[in-house]
């Protein structure tokens, strides 16, 4: 349901630093009691996956690689236009990823989609195709749809945060979106882009409250985090980056973590992802990041590269190995 904004245009400046505790939990609203309980205490480790041959093929090489959630594209990342999956497709997903404990399932939107353009043709072409990944995200049970913030390239921030939030009510509108929840992921913060600093994702957030019903939660990038400054390669600066996170979005908003090594530095706002412990953030930075207490609830899906042939098991075997190597000396609490 869109509802009616309350205010003509948002101070979005009186939100920033403010964050309300009202959210449910990551798993709330799943039935599978049982389910539930487990997968709150299981680590969730996996990686994005093709639906090239299918639905089920897409959850069973999760399944292969030894992962127990993924992430896919519902269609073709660059095309506007989707038809959506066959119902017997959805029946084999759901079957394959209930008999390999395949939770939760993520869907990452398409790379055109731009829900901050000043454009507004582009932004309606934007709201539309958005529309179809929550309509395909529903159909086949994802929990989550992952979207960057987009573009606002001839905007204020401020304008770009009211158009993002804007053309999520619209592509939600009428939708029962009950079972679904939209997180929007940080970005490396090059030229227009938003969604590189914490603050803007928590107004984003919280004045789609006053338009929609939609669901709002967090993905948080691990490479993006650092490229955009918040530094998690190391134990105090990892500490500020978890502190900052809990303060402006609430933890219990963030529901997954892309786990990605990073090519640029510090501050580079360089988006180029690396191989786990090849780039900037290193073995000992993921290690810490694993291991965090106020993390390990989270589900890590890998989106590192895949430069030769088992790549992506490579880079789920050095997140699991990290993960049993606890040392007095991590710096997390």
């Amino acid at each position: 349901m869109l509802k009616s904004p309350s205010l003509a245009y948002p101070p979005i400046g009186i939100f920033v630093g403010r964050s309300p505790r009202t959210a449910p939990g990551p798993w709330s609203g799943w039935g599978r009691t049982l389910a539930s309980w487990y997968h709150r205490i299981s680590l969730r480790l996996g990686l994005h996956t093709s639906i090239a041959k299918s639905l089920e093929n897409a959850a069973l090489t999760a399944a292969e690689a030894g992962g127990n959630t993924f992430q896919i594209f519902s269609a073709s990342p660059r095309m506007w236009r989707a038809s959506p999956p066959a119902p017997s497709a959805i029946k084999l997903l759901e079957r394959a990823r209930d008999r390999h404990d395949l939770f939760p399932l993520v869907i990452h939107d398409n790379y055109l989609i731009n829900l901050a353009s000043c454009s507004e043709p582009l932004r309606l072409q934007s709201t539309a195709a958005f529309r179809g990944e929550i309509e395909r995200a529903l159909a086949i049970g994802a929990e989550y749809l992952v979207a960057h913030p987009g573009n606002c390239k001839g905007y204020s921030v401020e304008q770009g945060i009211y158009t993002v939030i804007r053309s999520l009510a619209e592509a939600a509108q009428d939708l029962d979106t009950t079972k679904l929840t939209v997180l929007l992921e940080n970005t490396a913060g090059a030229g227009a882009v938003l969604g590189s600093r914490f603050e803007e994702l928590d107004a984003m957030r919280q004045f789609a409250a006053e338009l929609t019903d939609l669901k709002i939660g967090f993905c948080i990038d691990t490479c993006h985090c650092l490229a955009s400054g918040y530094d998690v390669s190391s134990a105090a600066g990892l500490k500020e980056t978890v502190a900052e996170m809990d303060r402006l979005l609430g933890l219990e908003n963030v529901r997954v973590i892309h786990a990605n090594d990073s090519k640029g530095a510090l501050g580079s706002h360089l988006d180029r992802h690396e191989h786990i412990g090849r780039g900037h953030i290193g073995e000992d930075g993921f290690r810490r990041i694993l291991n965090h207490p106020k993390l390990r609830t989270k589900a890590f899906i890998l989106e590192t590269p895949v430069d030769e042939e088992g790549d992506e098991l490579r880079n789920l075997a050095m997140l699991k190995t990290l993960c049993r190597k606890r040392t007095t000396n991590l710096g997390v609490r």
